[in-house]
């Protein structure tokens, strides 16, 4: 039983992390701070027992909740402010709005859909989010009247009101960061933020600072209300829907890959399917206790591996610890300065800037580094919510131009038909004398069928020595649209006109049968159908003896 020994004490530090960041989540959200309590209780404890992840933990988390402010900051609705109980009940609605959705997902099997935003997307995503978020975390902790707005204007009204800084809320801050930059270098396992915010409710409450200090004022205690938030309306759920695919999008595609990478790294299957009826119906339940979007943590989620916990045990375990804070402390939390919540904050939305990512894609991969960064300069014009819509463009155009311009390469070939090597591929290369090996890395379809046999018809005409095989590698072809086995045939034909065959190697059995319904096979001379690319290149060799490597 020491599995659960160790489990119950990471679900304890967990919660002492998750405390204090699920108050800052409920800031960046615009709600009342005990919503971001709620957020770890009931939807945490659904999650646990429906979900399959015996890992990853669900709760607010700093993406979906400036995704949610920013959305219903654009909903339009007169008289809809900040803070207010009107912008909770948004926040529920959406919420809700959001379950139905992944449960949606679940049952069309839409789930591929979080894959639509690639790594480099979410990683420039996350990016612009923190950027917006720490700009929204400067007056507090400068003490300073802050402003809603684009980030350019929020630097305006921070830089305007310099003149006004409260050096109190300055000391506050500057301690905190202080704190929780320490702990993260020194003891990345000790539950720094809560060490701050106990400590700074303390030195408040004995010096008598409350009227001094800006605080977060009363937090309510007791058990969240449940049912339909205020003023649910049914009519309303087509303005929630335009915020709630967004953050399905978002819990998508970052539960996923949380869920799939904590698997993976202890020889483990994720079961994502499931995983998404337990966030669906983590965010119903949320939309029905008073809280709002939940979703899959990645920093929680690495903490609690940290911790060694192994099983939802230690988030069950981070759920009674709350519980007992809402029942029973939350009278403390009420002398908590603000600018003690917006430096936590703000390290939140630093972290959320994954500064090695951008080193590695610029040292890596030139055009994935860009995306990210058009990803982030987006969220940080335009906003999150319209961030995130138009970090799903990005990667859908990303795909389309893979698909469109994929690698195409000439298969180098040494003696005995071992591939040696793959060269890019350019007019007058040639494998062998009289062969073209020929990969192309990509699917057929109509959009880029054409460049496909251009790119053949190219090599073909400027082969060094006369054609005899072209060998058409179709270990990564995988499917061959209508359009495509159109220009693939009348491609066969160009082949043949020339004297020379038109081969197929690493055929997919799928792919081949395709081909065979398709009429295209009965173009081509049974015996030039190879399983491997070494397969047909033996076979070339064998026919033509004096062929040596070019």
């Amino acid at each position: 039983m020491a599995w659960l020994r160790t489990d119950i004490l990471a679900g304890v530090t967990l919660a002492a992390v998750a405390i204090p960041e699920c108050m800052g989540y409920s800031s960046i959200a615009h709600v009342p701070l005990v919503a971001g309590l709620y957020t770890i209780i009931l939807p945490t404890l659904a999650f646990a027992l429906i979900g399959a992840s015996r890992q990853l933990v669900v709760g607010a988390d700093s993406a979906t909740a400036a995704l949610l402010a920013s959305g219903i900051a654009g909903l339009g609705v007169a008289g809809l402010t900040p803070d207010s109980e009107q912008w909770l009940a948004w926040a529920g609605i959406i919420a809700i709005v959001t379950g139905v959705l992944l449960a949606l997902a679940r049952i069309l099997r839409l789930g591929f859909l979080g894959d639509f935003l690639s790594t480099a997307v979410l990683v420039g995503f996350l990016a612009g989010t923190g950027i917006s978020v720490l700009t929204g975390q400067l007056p507090g902790m400068l003490g300073v009247h802050g402003a809603d707005g684009r980030v350019w204007y929020r630097w305006y009204v921070v830089l305007s009101e310099l003149g006004t800084i409260d050096w109190a809320a300055v000391g506050f801050a500057v301690a905190t960061l202080a704190v929780l930059i320490a702990g993260r270098r020194w003891a990345p396992r000790a539950p720094a933020a809560i060490v701050v915010v106990v400590v700074s409710i303390v030195v408040v409450s004995v010096f008598g600072w409350s009227d001094d200090v800006e605080v977060v004022g009363s937090v309510p205690s007791g058990l969240p209300a449940l049912g339909l938030p205020d003023g649910f309306a049914w009519h309303d759920l087509p303005k929630a829907a335009t915020v709630a695919i967004g953050c399905a999008i978002v819990i998508l595609a970052q539960s996923a890959a949380t869920a799939r990478s904590f698997a993976q790294k202890h020889g483990a299957t994720a079961d994502v399917n499931r995983d998404i009826v337990g966030l669906s119906a983590a965010n119903i339940v949320a939309g029905l206790s008073s809280a709002f979007v939940v979703n899959g943590s990645p920093t929680k989620t690495q903490l609690l591996d940290d911790q060694r916990g192994r099983t939802q045990v230690a988030n069950l375990t981070m759920v009674a610890v709350t519980l007992l804070v809402v029942l029973f402390a939350t009278s403390a939390l009420a002398n908590l300065p603000d600018a003690v919540l917006a430096a936590i904050v703000a390290v939140v939305a630093v972290n959320l800037i994954d500064v090695h990512a951008f080193r590695r894609m610029w040292q890596v991969r030139r055009i994935e580094f860009g995306i990210a960064v058009v990803s982030a300069v987006v969220v940080v014009i335009v906003g999150v919510q319209n961030g995130i819509l138009t970090a799903m463009a990005v990667s859908l155009l990303e795909i389309v131009r893979r698909q469109y311009r994929p690698e195409r390469f000439v298969v180098g070939v040494a003696d005995h038909g071992r591939p040696r090597r793959y060269q890019p591929a350019h007019p007058g290369q040639q494998s062998l004398p009289g062969l073209i090996v020929f990969r192309y890395d990509a699917d057929l379809f109509y959009a880029n069928a054409s460049r496909f046999a251009d790119d053949v018809m190219g090599l073909v005409r400027a082969a060094p020595d006369p054609l005899r095989w072209l060998v058409l590698d179709c270990t990564v072809i995988g499917d061959v649209d209508y359009s495509a086995s159109s220009v693939l045939s009348d491609l066969i034909t160009f082949v043949h006109s020339r004297g020379a065959h038109f081969v197929l190697a690493g055929v997919d059995p799928e792919l081949q049968n395709a081909l065979l319904e398709e009429g295209i096979l009965a173009d081509l001379d049974p015996d030039h159908v190879y399983p491997t690319v070494g397969a047909a290149v033996r076979a070339y060799e064998q026919q033509f003896p004096g062929a040596e490597p070019g």
